[in-house]
């Protein structure tokens, strides 16, 4: 053995250009960081497109909801489903039968007059119940007569006095401040006749 081959050489470089105890390929950075992932940036892109996107959909779908939902309210001309209640049927003199179906009403107030709206289905016994706390009965309605004007059912949307029903009705005046009661009722099932009230009060 030579003494050049017993001195120790300068150090070859790797054959893969890294040295001893580096970082490997793929492997974590220096100071425990890792090199930013190609997926991440693109989930990042997608999420700015996406969330922007989606809020204008729920706008838009929110948007519409609320135009049909004033369109709904306007072809229904102020009438509240259910009864009215107790103070509105004494001050008005509506004593709507009990268990009636398809119950609605409507109240207007001015300085003037105030009225109240009330429809109902109700049943024979039902409509005579009515007729009787009412001081009248059956017999009284004129056949074929309506007498809710025209001014008074467009307000609420009412159809009555629509040809080819079977209408009947009576009005009945008080002494003021009791309140006037305009009655018509379509007979087209005389079971369950429905009936169309508008009670005017004059303060």
């Amino acid at each position: 053995m030579t003494a050049a081959d017993q001195r120790p050489g300068a150090a070859m470089p790797p054959a893969d250009g890294i040295r001893p105890g580096g970082p490997t390929p793929g492997g974590p950075m220096p100071g425990g960081g890792r090199p930013p992932r190609r997926w991440l940036k693109i989930l990042v892109v997608f999420l700015l497109i996406a969330i922007p996107a989606g809020y204008l959909v729920i706008s838009a779908i929110q948007s519409r909801n609320g135009g049909e939902d004033k369109a709904e309210a306007a072809s229904a001309k102020g009438l509240d489903a259910g009864y009215p209640t107790r103070v509105q049927r004494r001050i008005y003199d509506v004593p709507v039968p009990p268990y009636s179906k398809k119950v609605a009403f409507y109240e207007t107030n001015s300085w003037k007059v105030s009225s109240l709206y009330v429809q109902f289905v109700t049943s024979r016994d039902g409509l005579d119940s009515f007729l009787t706390k009412l001081g009248t009965r059956r017999s009284a309605l004129d056949k074929g007569e309506v007498t809710i004007t025209k001014e008074q059912a467009g307000k609420v949307g009412w159809q009555v006095g629509a040809p080819g029903h079977d209408w009947a009705g009576m009005v009945i005046k008080q002494k003021d401040p009791q309140p006037k009661l305009r009655i018509t009722v379509k007979f087209d099932n005389p079971a369950h006749p429905k009936v169309y009230v508008v009670s005017t009060v004059t303060p």
